[in-house]
């Protein structure tokens, strides 16, 4: 059994949808992030940077892990699913799991920041990251216009990307287009696997409002 402590964010639902993905039984806790949840003691002792998402995986001593992109590959690695094991595969799937990591996920974030909540808004920061975000998509787009996915087989790398690139309305990024990616999108869009992983921070704090609960069993 793991010990899942995320929060309804592109990160979280990494790993969400990883352990949907692989199958693995999980228990979902919530981590408020409005009410700083994540910077308390209990917390910090599992990621001392402050952030969503954590594991802990009973099943190993309660070994943690945290920073989302370790634990897609902690959890790959130890059921053998979404990972090749020859170095080269392996290789092209870190790859692009590191293209989320260094350059989608903190270019849309920023989007988010500027486009989204800053109260005064600075036109050349929007622009700045939003135009960065849509440059980081074609690259993906062009990836995609003679593979499937990624890199070979559907992978980590997919399910990464796919976290942040669905929500390209909430960064004021267009994808018009871009039909490769947008027919990749859509595609792991139908899988259940995934639609259940994006749900589950949102089911939880719905479940925790109305038992009064903090966290759910949910797979």
């Amino acid at each position: 059994m793991i010990d899942l402590y995320t929060a309804a964010t592109p990160n979280g639902w990494k790993a969400s949808v990883a352990l949907e993905e692989m199958g693995l039984d999980y228990t979902a806790h919530s981590v408020n992030l409005m009410k700083g949840e994540q910077k308390t003691p209990s917390f910090l002792a599992m990621n001392p940077n402050g952030r969503i998402p954590a594991i802990v995986d009973r099943e190993a001593d309660g070994h943690v892990v945290f920073e989302s992109g370790a634990i897609m590959i902690y959890l790959a690695e130890k059921t053998g699913k979404f990972l090749p094991s020859s170095p080269k595969q392996k290789s092209q799937v870190i790859q692009w799991l590191m293209f989320q990591m260094g350059g989608v996920g903190p270019m849309m974030g920023q989007a988010n920041v500027f486009y989204r909540y800053l109260e005064e808004k600075i036109p050349v920061a929007i622009d700045r990251y939003q135009n960065e975000a849509r440059r980081l998509f074609t690259v993906l787009d062009t990836q995609l216009a003679n593979n499937e996915y990624l890199a070979g087989d559907y992978s980590i790398a997919d399910m990464a990307n796919w976290c942040w690139v669905r929500t390209y309305e909430w960064s004021g990024v267009s994808i018009d287009g871009l039909d490769n990616l947008i027919r990749w999108k859509n595609s792991i869009e139908a899988r259940p696997a995934a639609r259940r992983g994006v749900e589950v921070p949102n089911k939880i704090d719905k479940e925790a409002l109305i038992k009064g609960a903090k966290n759910v069993v949910t797979r």
